[in-house]
């Protein structure tokens, strides 16, 4: 039951993403922006930790899933260092994620051969 519920929910969140993109004029960099406050706001208000808890990975995998993590690691960073955590604390809680993105994008680019767009 675990993988359906992370399907629905993830499917659902990547659906209404979809609509968001088709029906506004929003171009997709501030559609990433608005879903990654999203998280973080829905965390702050305690609604999104229920999700994740529910939907797994179909709720923290989405980009507004790294709002959460942001929140989630500033919320224990503040808890432990005060008003610095304010600042440190996302960076702390997402830096495998983004670093591993990073490395893994990079040997694909030995791979594919990207080109600049025209």
């Amino acid at each position: 039951m675990d993988y359906f519920n992370a399907f629905w929910i993830g499917g659902l969140i990547c659906a209404l993403v979809q609509i968001l993109l088709d029906k506004t004029k929003l171009m997709p960099g501030r559609v990433m922006v608005l879903l990654v406050c999203t998280g973080a706001v829905l965390s702050a208000a305690g609604i999104y930790k229920p999700l994740v808890d529910y939907a797994g990975a179909g709720a923290s995998v989405p980009l507004i899933g790294f709002g959460h993590v942001l929140w989630e690691g500033m919320k224990k960073a503040i808890e432990e260092d005060g008003l610095l955590g304010l600042f440190t604390g996302g960076f702390t809680a997402c830096a495998a994620g983004v670093s591993s993105a990073l490395i893994f994008s990079y040997l694909a680019s030995f791979i594919f051969r990207p080109k600049m767009k025209r």
